[in-house]
């Protein structure tokens, strides 16, 4: 979808939804909208987007470099003179001067937030889970097409990990063969953890120098960012014979994403389908090591909305984005995450991922 198309589109949300006024700092919200987003730096750079339009704040010193990937008008400023009058004009010129609530991109400096709200200081604001957010949730065609291309990518990472892993070998050797992987197809790792043993217990443990030993249960948490899109997946890794009792929780995490795809559906929330994982895992008790939402929406930015969260009341709808994560984490022992990114189709989540959720045994 072009720049001018989402800018519609996001005209079509702001009325919706009763806004009169988007403002978004240079990010994901802008790279989504435009294409390009300027290097953030401290000096306040805004798109102002109105029902009549919208408009850029631009320092002088980054605009030439921004004319280069964006039409949108700009309004300048030079460090000598501060951003207030240029801010005050722009909002006039689009007809926002008096807009009574506002969108804030969540994500910007506060200090772009206080100068804006200095300018409209008897408005409201909301945040832009009703405006750019919902149109971000939502992939069109293009979008899924890379993102597909992208879990593909990550899957054969995982499985040359898989196939290079070996007692003696680190979680930074490990890491470095996905990162190895990733490259070769152009991709760039935007995140590895490996986890082996006790590590894997730790949900976002920090890949370091352990050595794998026989006996390990290993976590490999994987993405890379290709395209402008990252990949995500989690998969275990057996090396040897399963540690005690491990098959029985391997068994039980995949019944609860199993749940979850079966309650992910276009118009249910997104709190159902966290409950369904959780009450899998809740029954054959282990509810106290599931410590973590069961997903989390993926784009531009790896972790966006929607939230599959026990408390999140956001509407899913067909061509939603997120992964379905479960885990159980027991200290000492091992973790296991099953992930897998899905995109909502009308009959439910469509899994982007080719490989299966079955661990794979290393042999010793």
């Amino acid at each position: 979808m072009k720049s001018e198309e989402r800018l519609q589109a996001l005209q079509g949300q702001m009325a919706k939804a009763g806004v009169d006024l988007t403002a978004l700092g240079p990010g994901a919200h802008m790279q989504y909208l435009l294409g390009f987003a300027p290097h953030p730096d401290e000096r306040p750079c805004l798109l102002l987007v109105s029902a009549n339009g919208s408009t850029m704040l631009m320092p002088s010193l980054n605009a030439d470099g921004s004319r280069e990937h964006t039409d949108q008008s700009f309004h300048m400023w030079a460090d000598a003179d501060g951003p207030d009058t240029a801010l005050k004009t722009a909002l006039a010129d689009i007809g926002a001067g008096n807009a009574e609530t506002i969108s804030l991109d969540e994500t910007m400096r506060a200090d772009f937030a206080l100068l804006l709200k200095d300018h409209l200081p008897n408005a409201r604001h909301v945040f832009t889970e009703a405006t750019v957010g919902a149109l971000r949730m939502c992939k069109d065609e293009d979008e899924y097409a890379v993102l597909k291309r992208n879990a593909l990518l990550n899957d054969r990472a995982f499985l040359a990990a898989a196939e290079a892993i070996k007692p003696g070998m680190s979680e930074l050797e490990i890491a470095a063969v996905v990162r190895e992987a990733h490259g070769t197809e152009d991709g760039r790792t935007e995140f590895c953890i490996v986890g082996a043993g006790g590590n894997g217990a730790f949900p976002h443990h920090a890949t370091g120098e352990r050595k794998v030993a026989a006996g390990d249960a290993i976590v490999v948490d994987i993405g890379a960012r290709k395209d402008g899109f990252p990949s995500d997946m989690t998969r275990m890794v057996v090396v040897g014979e399963p540690p005690e009792g491990y098959e029985e929780v391997h068994s039980v995490v995949e019944a609860a994403v199993q749940a979850a795809m079966a309650a992910a559906r276009p118009g249910v929330e997104a709190r159902v389908v966290d409950k369904a994982a959780r009450d899998v895992i809740s029954a054959a008790g282990y509810g106290d090591y599931f410590m973590h939402r069961t997903g989390h929406g993926l784009g531009i930015e790896v972790h966006e909305p929607p939230y599959i969260t026990s408390t999140s009341k956001t509407v899913l709808q067909e061509g939603a984005v997120f992964s379905i994560e479960p885990g159980i984490y027991l200290s000492g022992r091992f973790g296991i995450r099953l992930e897998d990114i899905v995109i909502l189709r009308a009959d439910g989540p469509e899994i982007l991922s080719g490989l299966s959720r079955d661990f794979v045994t290393v042999a010793v």
